[in-house]
């Protein structure tokens, strides 16, 4: 069977709402929007380099939307680390670095933002209605690290090692829903946190974990601890990186994008199982935690690696109540598990939570020794046989006629890669969309 679309199918709406088109055909889009280009970054001695914007951390579609539309997410911003400056800026690692462990920001005053993409028949994609997000006083945030002390953060420094001011406001936004009221709400990697965003952007609440509060006062928003403690324990760049919703919209699920780093970074390295988090928005507070275990890393097929944390989580979609599409992932290689909540072990406000249990969750890859269940995998979709698919893919959305969108967060355009939607149809059947 061709994985293309059909060609002479006029108009899009009418080839999202063709029969005939079989299940795992595919096509792909790009953007000329200058939206889409952000600025060339440049150092004494090194080379030009282009930058885009990176669209793809998270998406969303929203039932009732236009059938060709959905939201996008931007992170925090043009970043990479040290072992990347030969390759982006052309200069030696210790012209910018001189011998620091930091992370370079060649566009520090980026605002996290969200974007409209549009997809057209002629295979373009359109950029429209960006906002960006922004504090109570209407000030844009940026993506610089917060000043962290009880979780780990990384030292900002700019493309000529000057060091960056860090921010108790910063987010790097990575997941996002909108509701019917139009809000939204978006999942934040650094804190980790969780963060309820109004129509026009402005931050309603930060929910951080327990105990971590002070690190976020002068915020220029309501901050609150109603996320687990032990969430600090994160490891850095490894946070909450994904939203989804319940079709009723009373439920909120997010993942952890790895397994904790508890008690240490070793555990962290070893580790299969990350968390899964069920926010009730009526009750306002957590009712639910579960365990997901990560594949093999020896399994993603177009970068098999020994190391167990190569697979990460960078999408939840929801598929109806307490069923959800999860996009796991390597750097080349992308997998999309359907998961039911039914008959996994609730583990919230239990001693996994407790960061004095030993050994942790994360210490232990059998849950038959501790009478665990993870939530039940059934792999949809895997990148390794879609060749024209892009790396990095991030972003999920459910077209109107059901199709199934992947975008990817392609960095900014540090290493040249362009933003692409995939859209592929008869992978999922969702409750609605």
């Amino acid at each position: 069977m061709k994985r293309t679309f059909a060609a002479g199918i006029a108009g899009f709406a009418a080839l999202l709402l063709a029969s005939s088109a079989m299940a795992g055909e595919a096509k792909v889009f790009e953007t000329k929007s200058a939206i889409n280009n952000l600025s060339t970054v440049m150092v004494d001695g090194g080379k030009a380099r282009d930058l885009t914007v990176g669209l793809g951390s998270g998406a969303y579609r929203r039932p009732g939307d236009p059938a060709n539309m959905f939201y996008a997410v931007s992170d925090r911003g043009p970043n990479f680390v040290c072992g990347d400056v030969q390759d982006v800026l052309g200069v030696a690692e210790d012209v910018v670095c001189k011998g620091k462990k930091v992370r370079i920001y060649p566009t520090p005053d980026y605002s996290p933002s969200i974007y409209t993409i549009f997809l057209n028949d002629d295979g373009s994609f359109d950029i429209k209605d960006v906002i960006t997000i922004k504090d109570q006083n209407g000030v844009p945030l940026t993506g610089l690290t917060n000043k962290l002390t009880v979780a780990k953060t990384e030292k900002p420094v700019d493309a000529n090692g000057n060091p960056l001011e860090q921010s108790v406001s910063s987010i790097d936004a990575e997941g996002i829903i909108r509701l019917a009221d139009g809000s939204y709400w978006i999942g934040e990697e650094n804190g980790p946190s969780v963060l309820h965003v109004a129509a026009d952007g402005t931050v309603n609440e930060r929910i951080v974990p327990a105990g971590s509060e002070k690190d976020f006062e002068g915020a220029a928003y309501k901050v609150s601890g109603g996320l687990p403690a032990i969430l600090v324990t994160r490891q850095t760049n490894r946070g909450i990186e994904s939203m989804a919703v319940s079709p009723d919209e009373t439920k909120l699920y997010f993942m952890v994008q790895n397994p904790l780093a508890n008690p240490n970074a070793d555990a962290y390295k070893a580790a299969k199982n990350t968390r899964l988090f069920v926010y009730d928005r009526v009750a306002e507070k957590l009712t639910g935690e579960y365990i997901y275990q990560l594949d093999d890393p020896q399994t993603f097929r177009n970068d098999p690696s020994k190391k167990q944390n190569a697979p990460r989580i960078s999408e939840v979609l929801a598929l109806g109540n307490d069923r959800l599409l999860v996009l796991e992932r390597t750097d080349k290689t992308t997998k999309l598990h359907e998961i039911k909540l039914d008959g996994a072990t609730n583990i919230l406000a239990t001693r996994w939570d407790d960061m004095s249990t030993s050994p942790s969750l994360e210490q232990e890859n059998d849950l038959s020794k501790i009478d665990l269940v993870a939530v039940n995998k059934t792999l949809r979709f895997d990148s390794a046989d879609y060749p024209e698919a892009p790396n990095k893919l991030e972003g999920l959305a459910i077209m109107g006629n059901g199709a199934l969108a992947m975008i990817n967060d392609n960095d900014f355009g540090i290493k040249g890669d362009p933003t692409k939607v995939i859209l592929i149809e008869g992978l999922v059947q969702a409750d609605k969309f």
